[in-house]
Formats: structure tokens, C-alpha cells, sequence
């Protein structure tokens, strides 16, 4: 059975992809999404890559925002999607290339123990601004703490040097800038372009699964 690992950003969960793993699963693909907020990319990476190797057959691995550079280090992958999303080079980290926007910066609010929540009203501008409000609500209520110094993180190895990749701009992007998604897009095997937000798994989420879909029927994907 085709299968797809979707890997989602910092202070997101595994439910703001619900919707995409719906309309897989609808079309007999087996999805799988691992809840990262292990403490580091190191961690994170690690748990992704134990649950690329429980699955019979290489899978096709979309990672968001944070979740690129957590894929970067994976193996034994058919495909690669980056959704506006961190292509890390030797020795880069998702802040050395710059990281968040201002405002999502602006949102960012740091508690006594060094970890970080995001401001709803602030967060829904930056991650969901062209989102239905009543998803963009629901959206920033699932987003959790954040624990200190993943975007920090460099990953130990560059999948996407050896395996096919699709970047996906998100043109309408105001947590990451779409210029450096442009830059990061030109290391991959080809890249789109959509007109959307930072987060369109949650207010176009047909779009992400026609295009896991298509990859899913190309010749270097197994089925």
C-alpha cells in the first residue's frame, strides 16, 4: 500500500493535519503522523525516521515549517515535500537561514522556564490569515508549548542531496518569507507555487492532497 508521512511545525500537532489524512486515507493510502515535541531536532528526527521504518515500503514524507528540517535527516524515503517548509544545508539550522518572520516573532511569548507559546490573536495573522476564521480559531487552539532550541538544530545528514524533492512556496506567507522559501526551493527536484498562507492544511487542505496524490503515481514513488 502507497504510504504518506506528514510531519508537522513548531507548536503544531498532529490534529492541524486531521483533514489531509482524511482525504488520504479516503483514497486508500496509509497515512501516518508522528507527534514530534521531543525536546530537539536530534529527538525529533529520530522519532519520524522510527516510524518511516515500521512502514513495509519507503514512503513519501511531507514536513512543514520546522517539520523540512526534521525530514532533511531522515532515510529510506521515496519522496520528499517541503511545505514552505526548512531545506538545511551542512552546518544551517532553520534560525541561521532566518527563521520566523517579525511577526510571527511578535507572537512568540517566552515563559519563566525558557519554553514558548504563540498569542492566538497574533498567531492567527502570521499562520492562518487566509484561513476561514472559524478554522483559523480552531487552528490556534491546538497549537501547544514549545520547548526551547529545535530551530536551532542541524540536521546530522541532507536527504533531499539523494532523494527527489518538491518544494511548495506559499506565496501569501507571513511567517516565513517567501524570498528564502525561493532560495530553499531551487535545492530541490522541482518546486510550486500556491497562493496561500503559512498553513494551507488547514484552509485548503484538497490542495496538499491532490499533490501527494500525483507524487504518489509518479515512477520513483513505490506503490
Amino acid at each position: 500500500m502507497a504510504a504518506v508521512v506528514l510531519v508537522h511545525g513548531l507548536y503544531h500537532r498532529p490534529e492541524h493535519f486531521a483533514v489531509v489524512a482524511e482525504g488520504l486515507r479516503a483514497s486508500g493510502i496509509e497515512v501516518a503522523v508522528p507527534e514530534l515535541h521531543r525536546g530537539s531536532l536530534a529527538a525529533d528526527t529520530a522519532a519520524v525516521q522510527a516510524v518511516i521504518d515500521a512502514l513495509p515500503e519507503p514512503p513519501v514524507v511531507l514536513g512543514h515549517s520546522y517539520g523540512g528540517s526534521v525530514i532533511t535527516g531522515v532515510r529510506r524515503v521515496a519522496h520528499l515535500v517541503y511545505l514552505a517548509a526548512f531545506v538545511l544545508d551542512a552546518s544551517e539550522s532553520a534560525a541561521s537561514l532566518g527563521g520566523a518572520s517579525q511577526r510571527l516573532k511578535d507572537a512568540i511569548v517566552t515563559q519563566p522556564d525558557g519554553s514558548t507559546t504563540l498569542h492566538p490573536g497574533l498567531a492567527i495573522d502570521s499562520l492562518y490569515g487566509d484561513c476561514p476564521e472559524t478554522l483559523a480559531a480552531r487552528a490556534v487552539d491546538l497549537l501547544r508549548t514549545q520547548a526551547p532550541g529545535c530551530g536551532r538544530g542541524v540536521p546530522q545528514r541532507h536527504s533531499w542531496k539523494t532523494t527527489p524533492s518538491t518544494y511548495v512556496i506559499c506565496a501569501q506567507d507571513r511567517a516565513i518569507d517567501p524570498g528564502l522559501q525561493r532560495t530553499m526551493a531551487a535545492r530541490c527536484t522541482d518546486a510550486r507555487e500556491w497562493q496561500t498562507g503559512h498553513s494551507p492544511f488547514v484552509g485548503q487542505p484538497d490542495l496538499i492532497v491532490e499533490l501527494l496524490r500525483e507524487l504518489l503515481l509518479t515512477p520513483n514513488v513505490p506503490q
